[in-house]
């Protein structure tokens, strides 16, 4: 068999929207919207650079949706750029470019690009390499069947790939789609099964191969770490699969849990250090951080007095670390707690100690149908705003009975602090 190198790519999911950024003025809102064109860029240059001999994308290349022809203009001039070098390119749609919900037609630039069929299982077989490449697009975007089942059996004397997209059973976060089981996919007789579907890289089994490489570039907060796609090289049989870095923006979550004695300078000293760690890490590109400060703490009366300023400061210890657009604070969460209080107005007076004893007490089971339907009337009648904030936010995650406990938490610190002042 011969000596081959190809590229397994998933999930681009080209000039996908992304909610929430026009809400903070300082957000670099034009470089995360332009991320996952810029990775797209980096994979061409580097197949082409690498001579490798092909590449496969299993679906979601983009949203069924998109806002104008661009979108399309851009993914068929990439996919030129890989054909012209004759490298072939060879996709499967899925649940969010499904044949259902295309709203604008690609046509794949030159004969060595295709989309393999929606109707039935379709196998490529290419032209200058014993590689068999199997596949099936979706042909809706809520594909429930096990369609890996239907797949042809291998070619003898080929290296055979299966592209599916599927979460290949229950992944947290993710839609349950086209089901199965990695001991089915085992099973099958192909040498490597190239997955999409879900965002985080993972390799499911080692012999044979079946891999999610994850997104391209990660889109928001809960897609963190390097992103883009699996290189796999082939003599006789598969010598490695390595991840290859491709994204442009890196998200990053930062959780600091400050010590009793920590105040606001410690405070803020601990967040410059960890925020220059992540920096490091991300080798240049532009780190979207969310911090989320816990612990009980010296500093908790003065940050939870005032989130507005707390938030600033993290901004500006940010500055101090990268200098201006290196970092973006996607979120500033505080969630310490008060350091306990001794004396003071809990024993000095009588109702503000009822009221402390009363706060301590609360775990906002009492008042959580109150608070959950006043959100939900309150984003019903803004449903802009709604969509402008995304599903995330704690407002939304209140509305969908997510969060309330931690919110109720937050609201009762804050009030301690205040009594205690």
């Amino acid at each position: 068999m011969a000596t081959f190198r190809f590229l397994h790519c998933a999930d681009l999911h080209l000039d996908s929207p992304l909610r929430g950024l026009e809400a903070d003025p300082d957000a670099p809102a034009e470089t995360i919207r332009g991320a996952t064109r810029e990775a797209l860029k980096n994979l061409v240059n580097f197949a082409i650079g690498e001579r490798v001999d092909f590449v496969v994308a299993a679906g979601d290349l983009y949203d069924g949706d998109w806002q104008d022809w661009r979108t399309g203009h851009f993914l068929t001039g990439e996919i030129a750029r890989l054909t012209k070098a004759g490298i072939p390119f060879i996709a499967i749609r899925g649940n969010h470019d499904a044949e259902s919900v295309i709203t604008r037609r690609l046509v794949m630039p030159g004969a060595n690009a295709r989309w393999l069929d929606h109707r039935r299982p379709e196998t490529y077989r290419l032209p200058h390499l014993p590689v068999s490449i199997h596949g099936q697009s979706f042909a809706t975007k809520a594909v429930t069947d096990n369609i890996a089942m239907t797949y042809p059996p291998p070619d003898p004397g080929r290296f055979n790939i299966g592209l599916l997209h599927s979460s290949v059973g229950e992944r947290e976060g993710h839609d349950t789609y086209a089901s199965c089981s990695v001991e089915q996919l085992r099973d099958h007789g192909y040498q490597y099964w190239a997955l999409g579907h879900v965002h985080k890289a993972d390799i499911l089994n080692r012999d044979p191969w079946i891999v999610f490489p994850g997104n391209l570039q990660g889109r928001k907060i809960t897609e963190t770490g390097p992103k883009g796609a699996s290189l796999v090289t082939v003599t006789d049989d598969i010598v490695s699969v390595a991840s290859v870095i491709f994204d442009t923006v890196r998200w990053a979550r930062i959780d600091i849990v400050l010590t009793a004695d920590a105040d606001e300078d410690a405070a803020l000293a601990q967040m410059r250090g960890a925020l220059g760690t992540e920096l490091e890490r991300a080798e240049g590109r532009l780190l979207a951080v969310r911090i989320v400060l816990s612990g009980g703490c010296a500093a908790h009366d003065t940050f939870s007095r005032d989130f507005g300023a707390a938030r600033e400061k993290v901004r500006n210890a940010a500055i101090a670390v990268a200098g201006p657009g290196m970092i973006w604070i996607e979120t500033v969460s505080v969630a310490t707690a008060p350091l306990p209080r001794t004396g003071g107005g809990a024993e000095q007076h009588a109702a503000t100690g009822q009221l402390v004893q009363a706060l301590l007490e609360t775990d906002g089971q009492d008042i959580a149908k109150d608070i959950r339907d006043y959100a939900t009337e309150m984003l019903g009648k803004t449903n802009p705003l709604r969509q402008a904030i995304g599903s995330e936010h704690p407002a939304c995650a209140v509305g969908e009975d997510e969060g309330l406990s931690e919110l109720v938490r937050r609201a009762r610190d804050l009030l301690l602090g205040t009594l205690a002042g």
